[in-house]
């Protein structure tokens, strides 16, 4: 008789505790952070950034998002050219040894349906603090099938910005290189264990 009531409160206390609030972090391995910039109007160059680490809390049944925070080395930037790398790295664009880090920040998201939405927060890059809004779709939110196993969301994130809002306006002018910069962020999020 006491066994029914047991088991539905095991139950409830199971489903309580998976729809709570968890950290999930930013898995190196597979998250890329990359960018178009337009080149002279010919086409847009693709550069990327290798270093990468990050970490938000989401409640994965109400979409409640909190605490995001993405860092990226700001020297790991890699466009497929290494005079073209270090170019990018001087004072012309991410002057890199005075501002060795870009950091962006978020307090909250706005869903708009079961698996998109829009995250809002502060990119701070070149010392220079700006909004910046970001495209979330939620492709997959499930347990790793391999290795470390833990419950995984899979996010597509897409923005863009003006370069020239934090300062960075070499080549904007004369048009050798586009002030406006798409992101594209392709990254696994692992729940992190206590």
């Amino acid at each position: 008789m006491h066994i029914i009531p047991a088991a539905a409160a095991c139950l409830a206390l199971a489903t309580a505790a998976h729809a709570a609030p968890a950290t999930f972090e930013l898995d190196p391995t597979h998250t890329t952070v990359a960018f178009l910039v337009d080149h002279v109007g010919y086409a847009a160059t693709l550069g990327l950034f290798a270093t990468v680490e990050g970490s938000f809390v989401y409640d994965t049944e109400t979409q409640a998002l909190s605490d995001v925070r993405v860092t990226v080395s700001t020297d790991s930037v890699n466009t497929l050219n290494e005079a073209r790398d270090e170019h990018v790295r001087s004072a012309d664009f991410l002057s890199v040894a005075a501002h060795p880090e870009m950091v962006f920040t978020a307090s909250e998201g706005t869903p708009t349906d079961a698996t998109s939405g829009t995250v809002t927060g502060t990119l701070t890059l070149l010392g220079q603090a700006q909004p910046l809004t970001l495209d979330v779709t939620l492709n997959k939110a499930e347990a790793y099938p391999f290795g470390h196993g833990r419950f995984t969301l899979g996010l597509s994130v897409r923005g863009s910005l003006d370069r020239s809002a934090y300062g960075m306006t070499y080549g904007v002018a004369d048009g050798l290189v586009g002030d406006t910069v798409t992101l594209m962020i392709e990254t696994e999020a692992m729940q992190m264990t206590e």
